[in-house]
């Protein structure tokens, strides 16, 4: 049932685009897996082989400690309304952080010049496999809407609210993990 391919065509692009939320997954060999749930918005397809997405302040900031110490990062969307699927996209990773050249481009080209209160760096992944499968298991949702929670704990706290939450909870992974996150002065 599942189907390997080597890069993403139009199908499984606008598969994904179709969508309305993804989940990254990420680990070392010594550390707990994360996966996260993320909103769809957040995520670019830049090439054939090459997506990013947002990554705004959170509870902790494993993928980017992974990055650092392995680099492995896998992206799924599934289907929870229309024909079941499921893809992944399989890669390495790499965190882009805002004080750079690449995430001022990256933002210029594909989020049109706006950087959302609480973004903290931009995950690009590298993809060299895109595996779909049958998606039989995967519930029916009705969707919504996004939480405005994340836009509203973002707007309280405030810039310098987050500078302070990325340097007291941020910095290092629950594994004790250096991130690579800089905090503005």
């Amino acid at each position: 049932m599942a189907k390997q391919y080597d890069a993403l065509n139009d199908t499984l692009r606008e598969f994904i685009l179709r969508q309305h939320i993804f989940f990254t997954a990420s680990a070392t060999a010594d550390s707990r897996v994360n996966v996260s749930p993320r909103e769809i918005g957040a995520l670019r397809l830049l090439d054939d082989n090459t997506a990013c997405y947002l990554d705004r302040t959170g509870s902790g900031n494993e993928t980017a400690a992974h990055m650092l110490a392995d680099g492995r990062l896998t992206i799924m969307v599934c289907a929870f309304e229309g024909p079941p699927q499921i893809l992944r996209l399989y890669g390495r990773g790499e965190s882009v952080g805002w004080d750079t050249e690449e995430f001022r481009a990256l933002i210029d080209r594909h989020y049109g010049g706006e950087v959302p209160l609480g973004t903290r760096q931009i995950m690009k992944l590298h993809f060299d496999l895109v595996q779909t499968s049958c998606g039989y298991g995967v519930p029916l949702f009705d969707y919504t809407g996004e939480r405005a929670a994340i836009e509203n704990w973002h707007n309280a706290k405030g810039p310098e609210g987050i500078r302070d939450y990325w340097e007291a909870n941020n910095r290092t992974s629950m594994d004790g993990l250096p991130t690579g996150l800089h905090v503005p002065e």
